[in-house]
């Protein structure tokens, strides 16, 4: 979510650089060629500006499209190939397990098969930890304890949960009850096509995946509304008491049993049709993780087919551009890390979300099979005081039509590249991970050498609101971590948009920040 601040260019792009340009990135605000010579400020080898003009003197982020080392059609080709991966991970799990077949075709390997043998530079390898957290490294020339770089990203996104005994008859109807999870609007869920996502463990241990509501020939589901002619006691109510998340069941059937005098006639044909597809009965309900997601596929948004149009861009959108960042990273400095976690929509607990001991795990195993001497603990602290890593999630881009949330000066903006956030939290910076000045000017010395779009911003004015994302956790670590992701139109809703800009300039980010 970063715009790029577009510097100056500091004397010649590196060879690393995405693409040589002839054109100064902050020159193409003005929409000419080359710069004037009058205008352009020239740097020294080491980043100093010298000052030319009053303008040189001024920080102002240009929009992606303006900046000629991004090519139209390279943006472009990128957001098909995230709109079909998109389409086929819309949860957690099924997010890490396209991930991992993804992995492999990049001769990525289980490094939990790989007995005692150690890493050299150059070599790949990924954990998954329960099918909802996955772990991702390519070894660097450097042993891991003395520091590895990482991006760090999480693939859940608000939905709604099916609860754990659902099923129910009412009125000739079948509903499931639910559990929304993470931060939603709830009004923003009735009335809409929805899916059924998941998987639902038997009495015997066998574990069945579900999924309807993709394809098009499969049946869809709702969270009914009510309509505008009846609602008047409704309207009158607060927009958080008019919505109950207990009312917000998911309609699943209208037909019964041909047996009119058994009970719970509609329940029972449900059960029936969900034996015949899957052989469970109700009790394995209780057992299973069903979760139902928007029905929608990802589309290409406005008539310009500039953005994107998804439900989960936060994070997917930042998980998949890290994840394709280090599936083509060759033999990097430090070794590289792609860390896509769980749990972060409702706080990063438990065993696969960022509070867990995963990432701490992950890399003690790769100083163990990095280090030239001895494994001890001791390397594994090293490493992490060591490391470095881009928290990369999402953030709010300004909404003309929603004044007075932001801050514009220190806003997210859509279409300016990669929104780079120094601190998080909400009011007092409550419950925030704060970037040092150091680190951040690290990153921004990075970003600007590889012509990398940026900006910067916070989520929202001061006392507007706030949120956190896994940065925090992975700084009580000791890592250095900063935000930096994609700004999002919507966000949290069941349908968010994204620049398709921004997806790209997140990409080369984080190749660059792994090195390549």
């Amino acid at each position: 979510m970063i715009e790029q601040q577009e510097k100056k260019r500091r004397g010649r792009p590196r060879k690393n650089t995405i693409e040589s340009v002839d054109q100064n990135p902050v020159q193409a605000k003005r929409g000419r060629g080359r710069p004037r010579k009058s205008e352009t400020a020239a740097l020294t080898a080491g980043g100093s500006k010298i000052i030319k003009t009053v303008n040189d003197l001024e920080y102002k982020p240009v929009n992606v499209w303006d900046n000629p080392a991004f090519k139209k059609e390279k943006i472009m080709a990128f957001s098909e190939d995230y709109k079909s991966f998109m389409n086929k991970a819309k949860t957690e799990r099924e997010f890490i397990k396209e991930s991992v077949a993804l992995a492999k075709k990049y001769k990525f390997v289980d490094i939990d098969e790989l007995g005692n043998k150690k890493l050299k530079p150059g070599d790949k390898v990924y954990r998954v930890v329960r099918d909802k957290l996955l772990l991702l490294a390519v070894a660097g020339k450097r042993p891991a304890e003395e520091g590895t770089k990482i991006v760090g990203a999480h693939v859940d996104s608000p939905r709604i949960d099916i609860k754990q005994n659902p099923l129910y008859e009412s009125t000739d109807m079948v509903f499931f009850k639910t559990h929304y999870y993470g931060g939603v609007k709830k009004y923003q869920w009735l009335a809409i096509p929805l899916a059924l996502h998941g998987v639902i463990v038997k009495a015997d241990g066998t574990r069945v995946e579900v999924n309807i509501g993709e394809d098009e020939n499969d049946p869809v589901f709702t969270i009914t509304d009510l309509l505008p002619h009846l609602a008047k006691d409704q309207y009158e109510k607060k927009l958080n008491e008019a919505f109950q998340g207990e009312n917000m069941n998911v309609l699943l059937g209208s037909e019964p049993i041909e047996d009119k005098e058994a009970k719970d006639r509609f329940k029972k044909n449900i059960l029936n049709l969900l034996n015949e597809k899957y052989g469970i009965v109700e009790e394995d309900l209780v057992s299973s993780e069903l979760q139902v997601v928007p029905a929608f596929k990802a589309r290409d948004i406005g008539i310009d087919r500039s953005m994107v149009g998804a439900y989960g861009h936060d994070d997917r959108v930042c998980a998949y551009t890290a994840l394709m960042a280090v599936l083509e990273t060759e033999d990097p400095e430090y070794t590289a890390i792609c860390y896509l976690t769980d749990k972060e929509e409702i706080g990063s607990v438990g065993n696969t979300g960022a509070e867990s001991r995963a990432l701490e795990n992950f890399i003690a195993e790769l100083c163990y099979r990095t280090t030239e001497g001895q494994y001890t603990d001791l390397l594994v602290r090293k490493a992490l005081d060591r490391s470095k890593m881009l928290s990369a999630d999402v953030n709010a881009a300004v909404d003309p039509n929603y004044e007075g949330t932001h801050d514009k000066l220190n806003a997210g903006y859509l279409g300016k590249g990669i929104a780079i956030m120094k601190y998080s939290g909400s009011r007092g910076k409550a419950g925030a991970s704060d970037a040092s000045a150091e680190y951040l000017g690290e990153i921004r010395r990075l970003f600007n050498e590889n012509n990398i779009p940026w900006h910067i911003t916070e989520l929202g004015a001061v006392d507007k609101g706030g949120g956190g994302t896994i940065a925090m956790m992975i700084a009580n670590l000791g890592v250095d971590v900063i935000d930096v992701g994609v700004p999002l139109l919507s966000m949290h809703a069941p349908y968010e948009v994204a620049s398709k800009a921004d997806i790209y300039a997140a990409y080369q980010g984080y190749r660059v920040f792994f090195g390549k």
